[in-house]
């Protein structure tokens, strides 16, 4: 078994207006960066309307096949935009997810990284927003219970902002485990846990600006990964957004290569542990471009280690 990478060329045809964040060059950096690993290279497939259909509601989906410009841009909101060619990579970063699980679980490949874009884990119920359409990664955890019978699959989420739309897709079901590590206060203005009564499956853990990678391991040793020992999960998801390195401006966290590369060993010895190694990882935030590319290659450098 090895390392999978899915993507498409579909995800560089999301274009954003100029200046905006979450550009076409942030598939690029990670994709360059990942150049000359020994991973098995996959072709991001389009989900299918049922996929996404999993964790949302057909006026969900319909609002946002009936917002795609045929030219130009379609702004959702603040900060989300649509170009003639979002829907078509929405489409891919959901299939690809969820093939990255059929092939993982059927022991195809060890583990995936799928690098695509737009990201997911802000996409609420019937809410686009963060830069995010569809809840990719609570789409992935669906479609392993739904369609795999697993039980129990766990997502663990380390980008610098709260993982507030894949909270709302999975809040209530005790078959997944939602452990989102964020800076707090940041947007988008949720995840503090002293504010929320949440169900039991929801766990959010605060950073404060400025917090390093001492802080960040400590958290994880003491919260997040007893945590997921309890559950034992038979699948592990990961929402690697990178933004919360120290060159990434969009927030203040501190976090450097290695400490991407210590949570990503520690959760696969959690996915050897209980789910014989399964792991499927996808990217989310990171802005800083070269730290986005670094980071990336040392998140999935760990993976191709540990897939081989």
């Amino acid at each position: 078994m090895t390392t999978a990478l899915y993507t498409h060329e579909d995800c560089f045809d999301h274009v954003t207006p100029a200046g905006h964040p979450e550009q076409v060059a942030r598939l690029d950096a990670v994709l360059s960066a990942l150049e000359g690993l020994p991973l098995s290279r996959c072709v991001a497939p389009l989900a299918a309307d049922d996929d996404i259909l999993l964790a949302h509601p057909a006026r969900h989906l319909q609002a946002i096949k009936d917002a795609a410009p045929e030219a130009g841009w379609k702004q959702l909101d603040a900060d989300t935009y649509m170009s003639s060619g979002s829907l078509s990579a929405a489409f891919r970063a959901v299939g690809a997810a969820v093939r990255a699980v059929d092939q993982v679980l059927d022991g195809t490949y060890q583990n995936a990284f799928v690098a695509t874009r737009p990201p997911g884990h802000h996409a609420e119920r019937e809410t686009p927003m963060g830069f995010c359409l569809f809840g990719n990664i609570a789409i992935a955890a669906k479609h392993a219970l739904e369609r795999h019978g697993l039980q129990r699959v766990a997502i663990i989420d380390f980008d610098v902002h709260h993982g507030n739309g894949t909270q709302d897709l999975v809040d209530g079901d005790d078959r997944i485990l939602f452990i989102s590590s964020h800076q707090v206060p940041l947007y988008p203005g949720s995840g503090d846990p002293r504010d929320n009564v949440l169900s039991d499956n929801i766990q959010n853990f605060a950073l404060r600006d400025g917090d390093g990678g001492a802080a960040f391991r400590k958290l994880y040793e003491r919260e997040v990964f007893p945590r997921v020992t309890n559950f034992a999960p038979e699948l592990i998801l990961v929402s690697a957004g990178f933004d919360a390195h120290a060159a990434d401006l969009l927030a203040g966290l501190q976090l450097v290569e290695d400490d991407f590369r210590w949570v990503t060993e520690k959760i696969c010895d959690l996915a050897d542990e209980f789910c014989r190694g399964r792991l499927v990882s996808l990217l989310e935030g990171g802005y800083d471009l070269e730290a986005l590319g670094q980071s990336a290659r040392a998140h999935v450098t760990v993976l191709e280690e540990r897939g081989r």
